[in-house]
C-alpha cells in the first residue's frame, strides 16, 4: 500500500501573515489563489520584486508596524494606529515621537524586563529543585 501525499495549501491571508506582508497590498493573483507550502518556501527563499518591495517599503501589517516601533499591537491600538503604515510613515512617527509612543515603548520595556525576571526566577527554582534531588 502506497501513501498518497497531498500538497499542503493555505489561504492567501495565512501566507501573507507568514511572509510578514499586508495582504491587500499583494498582487491580485496572490490574493485570489491558494498557496502551497512549496510555493511559500519558494517565496521565502527567492522573493520576487513585489515581495521585496512590500517588505522594505510597506504598507506593513500591524505586527510588523508594532515591531518596528518597539510597541505591542495593543499599544498601537491605544495610540490610535489602526491602519497599515509604510516604512516612511513609521520613520516619521519615530522622529515625531508622540507621547503615546514614548509611553507604549516604556510599557513594552517594563514587560520585557518583568519577563526576563520571571525567566531568571524560574531557572533558579529549577536549579534548586535539581540540587535537592541530587
Amino acid at each position: 500500500m502506497t501513501s498518497h501525499q497531498t500538497a499542503q495549501t493555505m489561504k492567501p491571508a495565512t501566507a501573507a501573515k507568514k511572509l510578514g506582508v499586508y495582504l491587500q497590498a499583494t498582487p491580485a493573483e496572490f490574493q485570489e489563489g491558494v498557496v502551497s507550502r512549496a510555493e511559500l518556501n519558494a517565496l521565502q527563499a527567492n522573493p520576487p520584486a513585489w515581495l521585496e518591495e512590500l517588505r522594505s517599503n510597506g504598507p506593513h501589517p500591524r505586527p510588523v508596524v508594532a515591531a518596528k516601533l518597539g510597541v505591542s499591537i495593543a499599544g498601537l491600538a491605544r495610540g490610535g494606529v489602526t491602519e497599515p503604515l509604510t516604512t516612511e510613515q513609521i520613520e516619521a512617527l519615530k522622529q515625531e515621537s508622540p507621547g503615546w509612543l514614548r509611553k507604549e515603548r516604556a510599557t513594552q520595556a517594563e514587560v520585557r524586563k518583568e519577563g526576563a525576571r520571571i525567566t531568571k526566577r524560574n531557572a533558579e527554582r529549577a536549579a534548586q529543585s535539581d540540587d535537592r534531588r541530587s
